[in-house]
């Protein structure tokens, strides 16, 4: 049964595309009898004939991986394309070692834990680039004895 004739004036009755328009199968008869675009208007409206919807990208697999990520799974080398320092820059590493460092040595300051030049001090220092850490820092104030005394 040939009904091309009829899938195209039906695709643009409905307004889409050739691959959109559905018959149904059980009315194949009735569909080739349909000549004229009224008859093909009259199946629209019976529902013999009808438009498929278009079908969408699905994002599952995507949300699946997001959410793996979140709990730090997939993250290995085999899944890493930029270099380190495209994917975390310098600066942001820099920012996030020398902020709570400098957060620190101000709490000790205010506290009077260090004086104002052992904090000046270990302030360039941190500043050089000298401790990795806080656990380093404090590792380094236990070490070289520079807690005030007489506190």
């Amino acid at each position: 049964m040939n009904v091309s004739a009829q899938k195209r004036m039906a695709a643009e009755i409905l307004n889409c595309g050739e691959n959109r328009v559905y018959f149904d199968p059980y009315f194949l008869d009735e569909i080739k009898m349909a000549i004229t675009r009224e008859d093909i208007r009259n199946l629209i409206k019976e529902g013999i004939i009808r438009k498929e919807y278009k079908k969408g990208t699905s994002n599952y697999r995507q949300k699946l991986q997001h959410k793996r990520k979140k709990k730090g799974l997939g993250t290995g080398l085999g899944k890493r394309k930029g270099a380190k320092k495209a994917r975390t820059p310098k600066k942001q590493a820099w920012m996030k070692r020398i902020r709570p460092l400098r957060r620190t040595l101000k709490k000790l300051r205010d506290r009077k834990i260090i004086t104002k030049t052992t904090y000046r001090e270990l302030y360039k220092k941190a500043k050089g680039g000298m401790f990795n850490n806080v656990a380093h820092l404090n590792r380094y104030i236990n070490e070289h004895d520079l807690i005030r005394r007489g506190r």
